[in-house]
């Protein structure tokens, strides 16, 4: 491939464009070779979503190819669970690596080996200094480090001592491997960084063939040597440790690989942090990893999102060299912008109210033909029953209704979606708390579909569920984690934010009956309320569903707003 343009589809971005000049110039003979590297200490998240559609979605427009390798590092914090979650969570999005699985873990013997030849180029040595002892010994952004008192044993002290640290003669945190650079470089990367350190941990994948690990900057530009990457594309945090890799691969010798950062991806109401992530699992914030709750790719996926939806949205958001912050609601819009087009309808009553049709025929069911997506005619039609006894939404009726109410009250006639107008004529309530339990109606056989021969109108539509056809449900309704826009202020625990109210659990809510064994995972939209998931709790015939994503024009928000029910 000796040249490259812009499609209709691809989102112009800085990185993209290097891709092309190299293309252009020849560079690297033309080959495009990508790398996503997640450490398995944790689930993947939406910010990993960003780098994920990035790598694979670069290398597939310019026939590239893009390795999935695990840069497994540090075996005190990963776990084989992770790594499958990983694996699971790429495929959904939409991602295949082929025959390209790789481990840091494959390369530890030739990590080693590069060790020992920057030992004997007088590039490494042993330090016997605590992490404490070189700390204070690093120095700061203003003051020049100090050398190390053993930075000037001999190769062959330091090949001894580095040989002996693998045979596993000393205790954890006894000595480290550094690299020998210059402490007192501006970049404190640059300051003799360890490259090794003694850790007597079983490795998910070697066991305990190691107790000396490499450190993540010392692996992970080797790795991507050893891969023959072109584009290392990397977060912005990164950025000042570039020097650290090129000067890696320049004094081994190796093929180099060309980095390039660029901004993380920030959400409002949102915490990506690992660490703050593990904290909510480990101390029972959330149910887990996979909580609809969590930005992780397994929550969003329980929660209904879809993964073309995040796909759009990483293509959409382009790429800086300076961090910010989307708001959530954005990512908000392209999961509805997806669904609209690909889940089909369905009516549910999340708080019921019972609705008696006096005049209705008592014994009689009538199908009604309802469609299933406005947006998909191929999605076609379902039948759903109606009869005399129905189930509306509480919030769809007012006995005293305020101005711009339009829906259901004494007196007032509204149309049942699919179904008729109906009228209300009276109400019965429960005579210990004066609560409205039923509300008794009349309809108007001749407005069968919704429409009245006569031509008269009425200002609103319900939807509605046969009480005698209705599946009992369990629907969980999702809002945001956190509180306040900004959960990651300094100097304030995180987990004071956390939102009471980003769940409330509804029993007892009623479906149409084509929801009853709806599989895991498959997506509807509740007319007029919102998008919903089957979750994977749901049992045959006694479904839970999530709330994904509410509509834009909810009643609450109108109500708020002042502006009446359209």
């Amino acid at each position: 491939m000796n040249s490259a343009s812009p499609t209709e589809t691809s989102t112009s971005n800085f990185i993209r464009d290097t891709v092309i000049e190299d293309l252009n110039s020849g560079k690297y003979g033309g080959r495009v070779h990508t790398r996503f590297p997640p450490e398995p200490n944790g689930y993947l998240h939406i910010g990993h979503a960003k780098s994920i559609c990035l790598n694979f979605g670069l290398a597939a427009e310019f026939g590239g190819k893009c390795n999935l390798r695990f840069d497994d590092t540090n075996p005190s914090k990963e776990e084989t669970e992770y790594v499958d979650s990983i694996k699971e969570n790429i495929r959904w999005l939409g991602f295949n690596w082929e025959d390209r699985l790789f481990y840091a873990s494959d390369y530890f013997e030739q990590l080693y080996e590069w060790a020992v030849q920057l030992i004997q180029a007088g590039k490494a040595y042993v330090c016997d200094l605590s992490a404490e002892e070189m700390r204070v010994y690093r120095g700061t952004l203003t003051e020049p480090g100090k050398e190390s008192p053993y930075r000037n044993r001999t190769s062959e002290e330091n090949l001894d001592l580095f040989q002996r640290m693998r045979a596993g003669e000393f205790p954890d945190g006894a000595r480290t491997l550094r690299s020998k650079i210059d402490m007192a470089s501006p970049n404190l990367n640059m300051r003799d960084p360890v490259m090794y350190r003694i850790l007597h941990a079983e490795h998910h994948r070697t066991g305990d063939k190691w107790c000396i690990y490499p450190m993540y900057d010392f692996t992970h530009g080797q790795s991507d040597s050893i891969e023959r990457i072109t584009h290392s594309l990397c977060t912005l945090e990164f950025e000042d440790h570039r020097p650290l890799y090129d000067w890696y691969v320049e004094q081994l010798g190796i093929y180099h690989p060309q980095q390039i950062e660029f901004d993380r991806l920030n959400l409002t109401y949102t915490v990506l942090s690992k660490r703050k992530l593990l904290t909510l699992v480990k101390e029972g914030y959330v149910r887990g990893w996979d909580d609809p709750r969590m930005p992780t790719l397994a929550g969003i996926r329980r929660r209904g999102y879809t993964p073309e939806a995040i796909r759009n949205f990483c293509n959409s958001i382009g790429l800086s060299k300076t961090n910010g912050t989307l708001e959530l609601s954005l990512l908000e819009h392209h999961v509805r912008e997806d669904l609209n087009v690909r889940a089909p309808r369905a009516m549910a009553v999340l708080r019921p109210l019972r609705v008696v049709i006096d005049n209705y025929p008592e014994n009689q069911v009538e199908m009604m033909e309802a469609v299933n997506n406005p947006e998909d005619a191929s999605m076609g039609t379902r039948s759903v029953p109606f009869s005399r006894e129905l189930y509306i939404e509480q919030d769809d009726f007012r006995e005293d209704p305020p101005k711009q109410y339009f829906r259901l009250a004494p007196g007032r006639e509204v149309r049942l979606r699919y179904g008729y107008f109906i009228t209300c004529k009276g109400i019965v309530k429960d005579e210990t708390t004066g609560e409205v339990v039923e509300l008794r109606c009349t309809y108007d056989p001749a407005t069968r579909g919704g429409n009245a021969p006569d031509g008269r109108k009425v200002k609103s539509t319900i939807h509605w569920v046969s009480a005698k056809h209705a599946v009992d449900a369990e629907v969980r309704l999702y809002d945001y984690l956190f509180d306040r826009p900004n959960p990651n202020e300094e100097g304030i625990p995180f987990t004071s934010f956390l939102n009471p109210n980003s769940l409330e659990v509804l029993k007892g809510c009623k479906l149409e009956p084509c929801l009853a064994d709806a599989p895991a995972l498959s997506r509807f939209q509740f007319e007029r309320l919102g998008y919903f998931c089957v979750d994977s709790d749901s049992a045959s015939g006694s479904p839970v569903f999530n709330r994904t994503v509410a509509l834009r024009d909810t009643w609450a928000k109108i109500e708020k707003r002042g502006k009446g029910d359209q």
